[in-house]
C-alpha cells in the first residue's frame, strides 16, 4: 500500500505543479481559509485512484469526500495542506495521505512537489525521505530547539489562538517557525530538521499523515495537554521525544 499512496501522492503533485503554472481560480471558504480549482482537481485524482486500488476502503477529504468503506481502513488525505502559501505562491505545501486501521494510523505519505520532496512511513517499518531512512534529532532541551507552530482561521475572533504559547515558547527556545503546512511541520520534526511542533485547531487530514512519519522516525506525538493523540482530532504536539515534557509543560502552563 505505501508504494501505491507514494505514486498517487506523486502524480497529485503534478497536477497541483501544473495548475499553478496554468493560473488559479481562488475561492474563500472563510474569511482567511482559501480553496483552489488545484485543490479540487488533487482530490479528485486521488479519490479516483484510491477507490480504484482500495475500493473496500473508507475515505475523508479536505474538500468534500466521504465515502463509506466496508473494511476497517480509513483514507484521511488532504489535496494541499498550505493551499494559503500555494495560492500566493510560497513554496511549502503538501500532498498528505493517511491511513487509518480504526482509531490507529498505520501509513502515512507527504510530498511537497516543489523540493520534491517525499516523507512516508509504515507503521513498524521506520520513516523515510525519498527512499533513505530518517530520524529525529537529538537535542535535549527546548533551549537549544527549533519548534514550529501554527495559528486557527478564525485567529481574530476565538480565544484559543495560540498566540500566548507561540510568545513564551520564541522567548525560550532557539525560535518558533509558523510556515502553514502541518503536515510539512511533523515531517521536519521527524528528519530532524525541528525539535518540536504544535497546534491547537486542526483537521484529521493535517496530522493523520505526519503523526505516523514523527513516530516511526523515533519521536512522540501526543495532545497538547499529553493526552493520547487522536489522528481523528484537531491538535497536536509532536517531538522529538526529547523535550516532549518540557514543551507540555510549558503549553499546560505548568513549570517543567
Amino acid at each position: 500500500m505505501i508504494k501505491q499512496a507514494t505514486q498517487i501522492a506523486l502524480d497529485a503533485g503534478e497536477i497541483l505543479i501544473e495548475k499553478r503554472a496554468a493560473g488559479l481560480t481562488i475561492e474563500h471558504k472563510g474569511s482567511i481559509d482559501l480553496v483552489t480549482d488545484a485543490d479540487r482537481a488533487s482530490e479528485k485524482y486521488i479519490v479516483e485512484q484510491l477507490k480504484k486500488s482500495f475500493p473496500h476502503h473508507g475515505i475523508l477529504g479536505e474538500e468534500g469526500t466521504r465515502v463509506e468503506g466496508s473494511s476497517d481502513f480509513l483514507w484521511v488525505i488532504d489535496p494541499i495542506d498550505g493551499t494559503t502559501n500555494f495560492a500566493h505562491g510560497f513554496p511549502y505545501f503538501s500532498i498528505s495521505l493517511g491511513l487509518l486501521r480504526g482509531d490507529e494510523v498505520v501509513l502515512g505519505v507527504v510530498y511537497n512537489p516543489v523540493t520534491k520532496e517525499c516523507f512516508a512511513a509504515e507503521l513498524g517499518s521506520g520513516a523515510f525521505l525519498n527512499g533513505e531512512r530518517i530520524s529525529v534529532s537529538k537535542i535535549e532541551t527546548l533551549h537549544e530547539s527549533l519548534l514550529a507552530s501554527g495559528f486557527p482561521y478564525d485567529i481574530a475572533t476565538t480565544k484559543e489562538d495560540n498566540i500566548k504559547s507561540f510568545e513564551i515558547a520564541t522567548k525560550v527556545s532557539q525560535g518558533v517557525r509558523c510556515l502553514g503546512s502541518a503536515a510539512l511541520d511533523l515531517c521536519h520534526v521527524a528528519a530532524g530538521r525541528l525539535e518540536g511542533f504544535w497546534e491547537l485547531s486542526l483537521h484529521p487530514w493535517d496530522i493523520a499523515a505526519g503523526s505516523i512519519v514523527v513516530t516511526e522516525a523515533g519521536g512522540r506525538v501526543s495532545g497538547c495537554r499529553g493526552q493520547k493523540f487522536r489522528p481523528l482530532g484537531h491538535e497536536v504536539c509532536a517531538s522529538n521525544g526529547r523535550v516532549h515534557d518540557e514543551l507540555l509543560a510549558l503549553l499546560t502552563g505548568v513549570e517543567p
